[in-house]
Parts: structure tokens; sequence; C-alpha cells
């Protein structure tokens, strides 16, 4: 399993950057995790947007859904437009949202057009091609949830998404191969909790057991060995801070 990430930024981009997007590949299936504002155009740059099986979306924040207007676009207008529709695994309720936000300026059913649009259920697991997506729920400001992709092999790649600290997440992590955790804030956010520093990343990676931690969500306006240091302070193993085009080999 090969994991690109495409765009790491928190809900303001990094200077030329793209939000949450990440592309993940195994066997000739491809998957896109998120598709962020300046995702798209990321995505681009590595593969066809016609060659994506499906796209997976954990919540509805602008920073992790918004390039799916282009994406629609592109599928529904560009040289491609008329061949299979990619599958978008949207979290309960993520139909609504979105004919919400494309209906203001036109035809609500722009994405439905795009794409094969179904709302997952956080209890089941997802075939996509060799690829098996798993969901929990997450501590966040809206309906959210972490991430886990596994290949036939039983490489594992566990996702956070945004959340607040978690004990579910732990759980859902334990010993995964590589766990991507976000870190957006420099210290804990008032109650409720919706973010991690990248302390609490370290100190969640550890409590997971993981393999490797990969530290995202964080702006580029942060002390890159400030980040670093927080996290290694409370986990051991690998880690290191995402970076677009970064490539992760399970």
């Amino acid at each position: 399993m090969r994991i690109t990430v495409l765009g790491k930024s928190p809900s303001w981009s990094d200077a030329g950057g793209a939000c949450s997007g990440y592309l993940v590949e195994e066997a000739g299936t491809a998957l896109v995790l998120e598709c962020g504002n300046g995702v798209f155009g990321k995505l681009r740059e590595h593969r066809r947007y016609g060659e994506i099986d499906a796209v997976v979306i954990s919540h509805l924040h602008a920073d992790h859904f918004l390039d799916l207007v282009p994406f629609s676009y592109a599928l529904s207008y560009g040289p491609g437009a008329g061949g299979a529709r990619p599958a978008l695994h949207l979290p309960p309720g993520g139909r609504a949202g979105l004919r919400r936000v494309v209906g203001t300026w036109g035809p609500e059913e722009l994405v439905e057009g795009a794409f094969t649009v179904r709302e997952y259920d956080p209890g089941e697991t997802l075939e996509i091609g060799p690829l098996r997506v798993r969901f929990t729920p997450v501590p966040h400001f809206t309906v959210t949830h972490a991430v886990q992709v596994s290949d036939r092999a039983g490489a594992r790649f566990t996702f956070g998404a945004d959340t607040g600290p978690s004990d579910d997440l732990v759980a859902f992590a334990a010993g995964t191969d590589l766990l991507m955790l976000e870190a957006t804030v420099a210290e804990p956010d008032a109650e409720p909790r919706g973010h991690l520093t990248p302390a609490e990343a370290g100190e969640h990676a550890a409590r997971a057991g993981a393999r490797r931690l990969v530290v995202t969500h964080l702006t580029d306006e942060a002390d890159p060995a400030w980040a670093l240091r927080e996290a290694r302070g409370a986990y051991d193993g690998p880690v290191e801070l995402a970076a677009e085009s970064a490539v992760y080999e399970l």
C-alpha cells in the first residue's frame, strides 16, 4: 500500500499548499482520503482524476471536502466526462450537507451527478478493490470519523481525521503500521476539545503502539523543530511531519 500526501494544511492553507488530502494506492486501485481545498490540483500531479476508484470523507468541514466541487465539475464536463463514476463515501448526513453547499449557486445534484454517492455506517467495513476501510467516531465539532485502511497483506494505515483526545482512537489504532494524527493547536483548546497538540499526538501514538507516527494538519507557520520535539517527547518511535508529495510505503 502506497500513501501520498496531497495536502496537509489545517483549515487555512499553507503558502502554495493544500488542505487535507491523501492518495492511497494498492494493486491498481486508487482511493482519495479527504478532498479539502487545493487537493484536486495536487491530485492531478499524481493521477488522472478519471482513474480514481473512490473518495472517502471523514467529516464535512470545508478543509476536508471542498475540492469535491472542482472534482465534480471535471468529472461532469472534462474530456473524460461520461465515464465510470467514482464512489464517494460520506459520513451520515453528508449528502444533505453537500447539497446545501452547491445549491447556493447551482443545481444541488452537482456532486451526485459526478460520483456514486453513499453515506457509510460507522460500524461497517468498506471493500474498495483490495483495500478494506473501517471507521470509528472521534470527538470534533461535527460528526467525524477516524479512518483505517488495510490491504490484503495486513498492512494498516490509520488516519485520525480532526479529533480531540480519544481513548477510542487509541484502541482503533492499536498496532497500526502508520498512524497519521493531526496537531492543529499548540496548547489544548477549550472544552469541548476538537484538536490535538503535537505532544498529544505523540502520546496517542505511544498508547496505541503505532509503528510510525506522521503529524499532520499543522500550519507551516508553526516551528517544525518544536512540533517534532513535542511529539518525540511522548513517543519514542519514528516521527515525522507530513509534507506535500511525501510517500509512505507499507
